[in-house]
Formats: C-alpha cells, structure tokens, sequence
C-alpha cells in the first residue's frame, strides 16, 4: 500500500486543503493512504523516508533551512516527490536548492484564457490514453525550466511579440527520488469541464509514486 504526505498551506487563493482533498481522495480511490498535514513542522517531526511520496501544496511561504535540509534528503534518498500549480511550481520562492529539486519555477501567468495543451510523449505511462490535444481555460504559467526535465506535455505561451513552447508536465529524477509536476489546476472547476488535465496530474502522481 502507497503512503502519501500531502503538506497543505502558504497562499490561501489556490484554496490548498480543497485540492489536496480532490487529490487525495483520487488517490484513496486506488488503494494510497494519504497523511495530510498543514503544518510544516512536520518535515521534521516525521520519518519521511516511510512515505513512498511527498506532495508539498503550499504557494510561496518559506522552509526553514531544516525542513529543507529534511525534504530534499528525503528525496535524495528514495521518497517521491509530486506536486501541481502553484503548490509546487510557486512554493518556497527563497530555496534555490528547492527549486532544483523541483525542475523548474514560476515566474508569472500574463495570459488568462483559452489555451492548448499538447502532449509531447504520448509514449510514457503517465501520457498514455490521454488525449494529444485538448483545451484549457486558466491561468497560462509561464515557468523557469531546468534544461534537463523530461517534459510531457507542453503549451504555446504568446508573450511580448514573442511565442514559444512552454512546459506544462514534466518529470525529472532527484537522487533515487522520482519528481512530477503539473502546471494545471487553478481551481477546482476546472476539472470539470476538462477531466484531462486533472487525469494528467493523478496519474503523473501515481507514476512518482511508483504505482504506474
């Protein structure tokens, strides 16, 4: 049986223990057992090395250099690491080291819309079955790549007479830990009406997981 933390807190606006909830209960639907806390002291006050993976939600705030130290030897060593929107890509904005471990950090949305998301290994287990294409309608985030991440899915971010490709999914590996993330998911509803992209993040978090 999988075990998961899920870390919620930091900027209210992503609403993080109603996503964390949505997620877990996926989750929870294919046999995990979800720990939830809102309490970062919990990095350290927890043997993290007995969850197979970590799910910080938690827009900005800041690790201590401890909860840091614990978070990425944890993942070093062999737990997983997943995340999603801002609880993730926007978490912990002073921890360079963070952000390394992450594979990549937001920077802004200057588009709010329609946009498409393209997947661009229609051949991993995480990809597999989900449409190659499909509309979305949130904020567009334009993020900070590692050159190195595996990017799955990918969108067109047009921006200052400018248009380029621009990472949605990717994963990436961090010592022996697995890394996901997944830039889509502002709010709830949006799943609604785009059952893709919320698939795309459950299975991205079972892969690190080790259950795909």
């Amino acid at each position: 049986m999988k075990r998961v933390l899920f870390i919620s807190g930091g900027w209210d606006g992503h609403q993080p223990e109603v996503f964390t909830a949505l997620y877990a209960a996926q989750l929870e639907s294919y046999g995990f057992t979800c720990q939830l806390e809102t309490d970062l002291d919990c990095l350290t006050a927890l043997d993290l090395g007995t969850f197979d993976l970590i799910v910080p939600n938690w827009t900005m705030g800041e690790l201590s250099p401890a909860q840091s130290k614990a978070l990425r030897g944890a993942i070093l060593a062999g737990t997983n690491l997943g995340g999603f929107h801002g609880g993730l890509g926007d978490a912990f904005r002073a921890d360079v080291d963070f952000k390394l471990m992450v594979g990549g950090s937001f920077a802004a949305h200057p588009y709010i819309g329609d946009y498409d998301v393209n997947i661009t290994d229609p051949d991993h287990v995480i990809t597999q079955g989900i449409p190659l294409e499909f509309p979305y309608n949130s904020e567009q985030y334009y993020m900070l790549i590692d050159p190195g991440v595996h990017i799955l899915a990918e969108t067109v971010c047009v921006y200052e007479g400018q248009s380029v490709p621009m990472p949605i999914a990717w994963i990436k590996k961090w010592g022996q830990g697995r890394v996901f993330y997944a830039a889509l998911g502002h709010v709830p509803e949006e799943f609604e009406t785009c059952p893709a992209a919320l698939e795309l993040t459950v299975r991205g978090l079972r892969w690190a997981a080790g259950d795909l």
